[in-house]
């Protein structure tokens, strides 16, 4: 625990700043239209204008504007713990194992598909708790379960071991990569002292695990559709992640053959059906998997900002900030490597997240 009391009303204002600088949707609208060397200029114009600086004299293109992205989210970052003191900062620390599950996913797709490590090391966000040296080792195996191995003591090698023989009996990533998913988590609500997630709760906690609770559902019905479209023989149940409020495991399995339940189910819900119908409208046209994949992010950074804007001085709003920067960085992202291989704009702009 860091020492100190928390400090939410210094650390909502500063991110209230940093949040008024992102990336308009008009924004992308301008970058769709230009080549990756555009897009570093404009990202020259902006406030990554330091790492695009930084970065130019050794990288160009995509790998330049790649960089420029990790590095500045990362800044950011960890400009947000820097910021924060006492229990926020316990928060923030611990929500933010989010980029160590993003990095061994990273990881473990590259040693999958045989990927050369520098390209890896490209789509690594260095913003969690995991170390330099042990990503170097990482990036150095070229079998997955010696990756397990060198992720000894620390909390994803026990799940990454037990899921590892599913993974060698499907051939599929999907069990390691729900292993990863649900041990960040179910370790992130341990930490907080597991509440009663049915019952009323009030203060800065209960908005803390108001959000969690919201990404967790949002990431069951992520999974649950994503095992139906893969064709896997796998039970949805099996991959359920606990602490939401929106579905049990029997409804999970359910639901996951039929989408227009699932989006039901969701609108159902009170807690999101009254806050979230613009996005729902999003889930309920989405004829793709990517495009339902969008709207739930869409949706997750929709309630988010209902919450902030309800409970101003909470963590709310950093969680908001959070979801929103990562929302530009892969719109960035997703629109230099669009144009690198030649997709047209419209097909482009299927990739992003809009609100």
């Amino acid at each position: 625990m860091s020492a100190g009391a928390s400090n939410p009303e210094y650390v909502n204002a500063r991110v209230r700043s940093r949040r008024a600088k992102l990336f308009a949707d008009e924004d992308y609208r301008k970058l769709i239209r230009m080549g990756p060397s555009g897009i570093a200029r404009f990202m020259e114009e902006s406030e990554y204008e330091r790492e695009i600086n930084e970065l130019g004299t050794r990288f160009s293109g995509v790998d330049l504007i790649e960089y420029t992205l990790n590095r500045n989210l990362a800044k950011h970052f960890q400009d947000l713990l820097d910021w924060s003191q006492g229990r926020l900062y316990d928060y923030i620390a611990r929500y933010l194992r989010k980029f160590d599950v993003w990095n061994l996913k990273t990881i473990i797709r590259g040693i999958y598909t045989e990927t050369d490590p520098d390209e890896i090391r490209t789509d690594l966000i260095m913003a969690g708790e995991l170390d330099e040296p042990t990503i170097d080792r990482l990036l150095e195996v070229d079998e997955i379960e010696d990756a397990v191995t060198v992720l000894d003591g620390t909390i994803y090698a026990e799940p990454l071991g037990a899921a590892y023989e599913e993974f060698e009996e499907t051939g599929a990533l999907v069990p390691l990569e729900n292993a990863l998913d649900r041990e960040f988590y179910e370790h992130l609500l341990e930490d907080i002292g597991r509440p009663n997630l049915q019952e009323p709760q009030q203060g800065p906690r209960a908005r803390y695990v108001e959000f969690l609770r919201a990404e967790i559902d949002f990431r069951n019905a992520r999974n649950a559709l994503r095992l139906a479209r893969s064709g896997a023989d796998l039970d949805p149940a099996s991959y359920y992640i606990e602490g939401g409020v929106l579905f049990d495991r029997t409804e999970l399995r359910t639901l996951v053959n039929d989408y227009d339940a699932l989006v039901d189910h969701i609108a159902e819900n009170k807690r999101y059906g009254d806050r979230l119908a613009g996005a729902l409208d999003q889930l309920r046209d989405a004829d793709s998997l990517i495009q339902f994949e969008h709207a739930l992010d869409a949706a997750l950074l929709e309630y988010a900002d209902t919450l902030s804007s309800i409970y101003p001085v909470s963590i709310s709003a950093v969680l908001s900030y959070i979801l929103a920067k990562e929302r530009e960085v892969e719109n960035i992202r997703a629109i230099a490597r669009g144009r690198e291989v030649g997709l047209d704009e419209n097909e482009i702009e299927q990739e992003l997240v809009i609100l």
